[in-house]
This record gives structure tokens, sequence and C-alpha cells, in this order.
């Protein structure tokens, strides 16, 4: 029996009632994520699933829902996502992982990368994340999303991996924007495995990695601030980091924050609005939950 297809569910509603759509969407899916359009109006809720949907029920679930909040019936688009042949990309040690247009795969790996995808080779190693990860594969999928909204300068100040571990949000970023990232966790094996990484995938010359101790470390203060920060750390301790954060967080920027079980999602998201960071993209994997903050002009 042929394995199911890949769908994409998506419609556009108002921000404020985004969440309800994303509940009733989530009930015919198997993931759900929703993300900003236009700011403080409009939001995209998208969904994936394996199998066709039923379009009838899909259908009247969204219309029954929009007529109960007063609103006009939004176009739902439900289409096939061209399908990987897994086969002849598989490989031994973990499965590729596919995160919108990274494509993950280990040194075992016999295949090609997929065309249009940006390959990542990341082997599990004693530095934590290699994709397979909830919290990573959500901020892989929140750089692909990014990647189609923002535009990063060519100077040092482009990109910062705060708490980088295997380096593969630094990875993601360089091969995506081709600029300087700098990449800085407290594990000094979690630094020679970003360097080593960044060889691997022919980055070297954009990640600067180094060891040091959060936003204090020297090189994160000599090139802040920084358009786009990603942090794939624990919530506590982002939660606490969020002043320092928005001190090296340029205007405009936005902060890829994961880490964090869906339930501890709110004083994240708090702790940020607090030094003037809004929520512009919530992606729920399973028990973890990758937000993305920016910070206002």
């Amino acid at each position: 029996m042929p394995a199911p297809t890949l769908w994409r569910i998506a419609l556009a509603v108002p921000e404020i009632h985004a969440p309800a759509f994303a509940e009733a969407v989530g009930d015919h899916a198997d993931a759900v994520a929703t993300f900003e359009l236009e700011e403080n109006v409009t939001w995209l809720v998208e969904a994936t699933v394996y199998g066709e949907p039923d379009r009838p029920r899909l259908t009247a679930r969204v219309a029954v829902l929009a007529e109960a909040l007063g609103l006009p019936e939004p176009k739902l688009e439900i289409e096939e996502v061209p399908a990987i042949d897994w086969v002849s990309h598989s490989y031994q040690g973990f499965p590729p992982i596919r995160a919108g247009r990274y494509f993950v795969h280990g040194s075992h790996h016999e295949g090609g990368v997929p065309p249009g995808a940006i390959g990542l080779q990341v082997d599990a190693a004693t530095a934590f994340g290699t994709g397979e990860h909830g919290s990573t594969k959500g901020c892989l999928l929140a750089l692909d999303r990014l990647a189609r909204r923002l535009t990063l300068g060519q100077g040092m100040g482009a990109a910062l991996d705060m708490g980088c571990g295997s380096g593969i949000l630094a990875l993601a970023v360089a091969k995506t924007w081709h600029v300087p990232v700098v990449a800085v966790d407290i594990d000094p094996e979690a630094v020679r495995v970003t360097r080593e990484n960044a060889r691997i995938n022919q980055v070297h010359g954009l990640i600067h990695a180094e060891g040091g101790d959060g936003y204090d470390t020297p090189i994160v203060r000599r090139h802040g601030p920084y358009r786009l920060i990603t942090a794939n750390i624990l919530a506590r301790p982002l939660a606490r980091m969020a002043p320092r954060l928005k001190h090296e967080l340029a205007p405009g920027g936005y902060a890829v924050l994961a880490g964090l079980l869906a339930r501890q999602a709110r004083h994240v998201i708090q702790a940020h609005r607090t030094q003037g960071l809004r929520l512009v993209a919530r992606i729920p994997m399973g028990e973890w939950t990758t937000l993305v903050m920016r910070r206002s002009n």
C-alpha cells in the first residue's frame, strides 16, 4: 500500500479569531500553526495532514465557526504537497527530516538533497540539536516562514544564535540568508561541534562560534544589535533573559524562541511583551512550542 500523501490546509482570518480557527482546522490535521500576515489584522492558519482531508466536513466546520463569530466565510485552501521519494533519500543513522525548505540529514545519507531544499548535514553528537526534537524542528519551520519576509544585512549584526548546541540553527540562517552568524554556547563541546558542522556544511566563513555566558559574551556585545536572534534554550532562561534579548535585538528585528513546553508559552510571551516585543507566530510541535516575537520599530 502506498504511503499517504501530505496535504496542506490554509485560511486567513482576523488575528483575534486565529486560535478558534486553528482549533477547528486542527481537529482534521496532524499539525497546525498560525502566522501573522498583516500586523495586528490578519493571521494565516496553516495545517498539514497525511491523507486527503474530508473537504465537505472541513468546509462545513469552518463555515459554521465563521457564522458563529459573525465573520464572512474565509477562503479555504486545500492542496496536496509535492511528495518526496523518501526511499531514494534513505540512509543509515537518524532518518532525514524535512522542515519547510530545510532537509536535515546525517553523513551516512546516500541520496541527494531534494530539489529546492536547503541541505543541513548534522550528525547526532554530544551537542544537542539534530532537527529530530520538536523544538528544533519548530525553529526551522519558523526560519522557513521568516525567509519569505525578512531581509538581513551583510554585516556581523545580521544574526545571533544564542545557545547554539550543534549549530543547526546557525547553519540554517547562514545558508538561507548568506550572512554572518554569531553563535554562542556556554558548553565548549557545543562550540566545537558548531565549528565542525559549519566546516562540513561549507559555511565556516560565515559562522563565528564562541563560548561564553549568554548575552554577556564579548562577541555578542561587540556585534549587536541583531536583526534576527534564535534561542532554543529553556522557558525559564528565555524569560529571565528577555531584557537582554531586547537590548541586542534591533528595532523591527525578530526573535525565534524555543525549548519550551506549550504550557510554558504564556509565561515566555509575557516576559517579552513586557519588553515591548509582540507575538507574530506560534508553532506547536507535539508538546513543544516555538514562538516568533518581533521588536517594534
